[in-house]
């Protein structure tokens, strides 16, 4: 009988070493590890930070808030579009022929990875389509002086 319950504990024992060493072998998943995931986390951003200037159907208010929908700057130049959303914006510019004059708050308050999951939502959504933004290329931004 005892040499039954010292075999059982063995066993047991191999049993729960067995489950922990197969938990930690298993790759952990990162934030920004599928476009898909990072474009799902961007559109509640957008919901709270997003939604009130730049519309439901990313359409803007004319001369007053750009549109993302089709905006080139949003979908060419990733190092703008992220200096824009850290440090804010308040000049007077064209986008696509048309000025827009509202000023742009900054929300350097979000994270890297809010950054570039918002960023990558509104990259592909509402018609858009482009290569999703990372958090490191966000950082990389966060961490330059403009001159």
């Amino acid at each position: 009988m005892k040499k039954n319950t010292i075999i059982m504990s063995i066993a047991f024992i191999g049993l729960v070493c067995e489950l922990a060493f197969a938990q930690n072998a298993k790759p952990k998943q990162k934030l920004n590890e599928t476009p898909t995931a990072s474009i799902e986390r961007g559109k509640a951003i957008y919901l709270k930070e997003c939604l009130s200037c730049h519309q439901a159907d990313g359409g803007g208010v004319p001369h007053i808030n750009p549109p993302l929908a089709g905006n080139t700057v949003l979908l060419n130049d990733k190092t703008k579009i992220i200096w824009v959303v850290l440090k804010g914006m308040t000049d007077r510019i064209p986008i696509d022929d048309e000025y827009y004059s509202n000023n742009m708050a900054s929300h350097a308050y979000l994270s890297n990875q809010e950054i570039a999951d918002v960023l990558s939502y509104v990259r592909n959504s509402f018609g858009n389509k482009a290569t999703v933004i990372t958090a490191a290329e966000v950082k990389s931004v966060r961490g330059v002086k403009k001159k």
